[in-house]
């Protein structure tokens, strides 16, 4: 089973979870601040749970896409919506700061 690292802990899951909801259900710290109550819960279109992600996990969907090309996000930033991920493979994910994951420096 893969094991998904973020934020000092780890946690396994079986093969094509959803990133987002393994970190949920783990209670990890997904959300900065206020976006634990003000996301799209899942829906890809708030760009609230944006994160870096090193390992297997299936490619960018086309909602993601969509969302990351806009305010606040870059394109070239390299950050993916925990809601759009599967889990393919074992991870190391970390969240960037800022609301949505975009301000750049330490993660954690």
């Amino acid at each position: 089973m893969p094991t998904v690292h973020f934020a000092g802990s780890k946690v396994e899951c079986l093969p094509g979870s959803n990133l987002r909801m393994v970190l949920l259900r783990a209670r990890l710290p997904l959300y900065a601040s206020v976006a634990a109550a003000l996301n799209c819960r899942g829906n890809g279109i708030c760009g609230t749970c944006a994160v870096r992600i090193e390992g297997e996990a299936s490619a960018p969907t086309p909602a993601e896409q969509r969302r990351l090309a806009h305010f606040p996000h870059r394109p070239e930033s390299g950050v993916r919506l925990a809601c759009q991920v599967s889990v393919l493979g074992d991870l190391v994910v970390t969240r960037p700061p800022g609301l949505f994951g975009q301000r750049s420096g330490d993660a954690h």
